[in-house]
């Protein structure tokens, strides 16, 4: 197994048979990846139809469960501990993101070593939502780039790709998986950044308010400001003994 896609969801029931298919038919010359789906505590049948998928697919679909919403840094987190591969990969549960994208994403890997870090982003220059939320990311996503650093114009998009070495290695927090492309710099790694495709939804309707991810952001972007400034990446030189 060489690549996990790790897919949070809460209430999305209606969205994984869909979203399943569409990712299995754009892998389908691949035999190295697996989707681990990892439910948020959701109240309505999102377990039970990822499981009739496991049992459809025993060797490619797998399911993680919280009992209660713990958010989507933690469901992200479950997925990751859980995963076979050494490539993580990133989606959204809604399908909003177009698993059409994976290969591309998958592509740009290749240029690393395996022991490099890196962090693949999806840039949604064409977003398919309102001029008012439109905005509003635009705005957020500009402040948090500038004083962060990280050179991300679009770090809400759910589509991305980093080693499992490498998301092992960050710091834990909530709300984290907003700031990965700045995280996985701080530690030395390399930040692309690919536009993907928008779509919109099939059925139901964001999880998320806007001003609550607001409110939260401000804590948690002083908080990686303040990692940002105590991180420390000597070159390590191995000196061995001589015989």
């Amino acid at each position: 197994m060489n690549i996990s896609i790790v897919i949070p969801a809460k209430n999305e029931a209606e969205n994984i048979d869909y979203l399943v298919n569409e990712i299995m038919d754009n892998l389908e010359a691949r035999n190295d990846f697996e989707i681990i789906y990892v439910d948020d505590g959701s109240t309505d049948s999102t377990s039970t139809k990822i499981l009739e998928l496991c049992k459809r697919h025993p060797r490619i679909v797998r399911l993680v469960q919280h009992d209660i919403s713990v958010g989507q840094s933690t469901a992200i987190c479950s997925g990751v501990s859980k995963a076979n591969g050494n490539l993580i990969l990133t989606l959204d549960a809604d399908g909003q993101n177009n698993p059409a994208d994976i290969l591309t994403v998958i592509e740009r890997t290749e240029a690393f070593k395996d022991n490099e870090h890196y962090c693949i982003a999806g840039y949604r220059k064409l977003r398919k939502d309102t001029a008012w939320k439109r905005l509003q990311s635009r705005v957020a996503n500009g402040i948090r780039s500038r004083l962060l650093g990280d050179n991300t114009p679009d770090t809400g998009c759910g589509l991305k790709a980093f080693p499992k070495h490498t998301f092992q290695k960050l710091p834990y927090f909530d709300h984290m998986h907003r700031y990965l492309p700045a995280l996985i710099k701080r530690q030395g790694g390399v930040i692309i950044v690919i536009e993907v495709t928008h779509r919109n939804r099939h059925f139901g309707k964001s999880k998320y308010g806007m001003w609550g991810r607001l409110s939260a952001g401000i804590i948690d972007m002083l908080g990686v400001m303040w990692l940002q400034r105590r991180a420390k990446l000597p070159k390590i030189n191995e000196i061995y003994p001589n015989d």
